[in-house]
């Protein structure tokens, strides 16, 4: 069975999808499998970075049901022969707001994809369908440049996506459920209170959930000015949420990289000797290392 991993980001225009397709294509270079899967309902744009400019097959025609199963879309790629993708789906209405039962459907059928890793470009923000594709993956990567804002953002939906995995693991549970639905959290101590009102090991169960929970970063345009406190976003995290932080690797900022957007080229491929493509390597080999790791399971 495929390992997968999610890419996600708490704010737009950090340049998730480059880094997905990159890494994508340099785990290739390692010898795995790969499909690189685009959930950006609402724009996606994955194919092209790839230089797949009209693809025959969408998501959208798994969603319409005019392919039924997820595996037939996945199309090889030019760009190396062990990289797969599955196109994102165009910008309609229907397809960015798909039912949950739709949802469900989607993210099942990701268990009947063969591939050694599955790389999943998720789009930005902090919707029920962005952080429940986060969560779906066996491991979880989060994409933040050194703008306050975007890491403003990061904090926002590491805090909502781990409240999502608590909720998610308890509404399995009926005693739990009655107690949990139906609420609006802003904090995962509010979560953690709650459970612990409504079931005697509730409380316990949510603390282990939360532990499990252990999202790497890569930061993306890093520059010599600009650079994030990674410690204070960890002790953060650690505090507030209860999960741990991993640095899988800083990029900095590299023209090669936004050239290679321009020319619809992996710029792994069309500038491999960059400082982009260097730090992406780096990237890559802690990614590997951290695929070689059993992922961390809720309670």
């Amino acid at each position: 069975m495929a390992s997968i991993i999610s890419i996600a980001s708490g704010k737009g225009g950090v340049g998730k999808s480059v880094v997905a397709a990159n890494l994508s294509v340099l785990l290739a270079q390692r010898g795995k499998q790969i499909v690189l899967a685009d959930l950006d309902t609402g724009g996606a744009d994955s194919h092209v970075l790839v230089g797949l400019l009209n693809p025959p097959l969408t998501l959208t025609d798994f969603l319409n049901h005019r392919v039924e199963h997820l595996r037939d879309i996945a199309q090889p790629l030019p760009i190396h022969p062990n990289v797969r993708i599955i196109p994102g789906t165009g910008d309609t209405l229907a397809t960015a707001n798909m039912p949950y039962a739709q949802k469900k459907r989607l993210i099942r059928q990701f268990q009947d994809i063969e591939a050694d890793v599955i790389v999943v470009d998720i789009g930005a923000g902090c919707s029920y369908h962005t952080l429940d594709f986060f969560l779906m993956a066996d491991y979880h990567v989060a994409i933040a440049t050194p703008d306050p804002t975007s890491v403003l953002d990061l904090y926002r939906f590491l805090k909502l996506a781990a409240i999502r995995r608590v909720l998610s693991m308890f509404l399995t549970r009926e005693v739990m459920a009655e107690g949990l639905a139906n609420r609006d959290y802003s904090s995962v101590k509010e979560v953690l209170d709650v459970a612990g009102k409504t079931d005697e090991s509730g409380r316990t169960l949510a603390e282990a959930t939360l532990q499990a929970f252990q999202p790497a970063l890569i930061l993306n345009r890093a520059t010599g000015r600009a650079r994030v406190n990674v410690s204070q976003l960890k002790a953060l995290l650690k505090e507030y949420v209860g999960g741990s932080l991993m640095l899988l690797g800083e990029i900095p900022e590299d023209p090669a990289m936004e050239q290679a957007v321009r020319t619809y080229v992996p710029v792994v491929q069309q500038a491999p000797s960059s400082p982009a493509v260097a730090a992406l390597n780096k990237a890559a080999d802690a990614l590997l290392h951290l695929l070689a790791t059993p992922p961390a399971r809720a309670a």
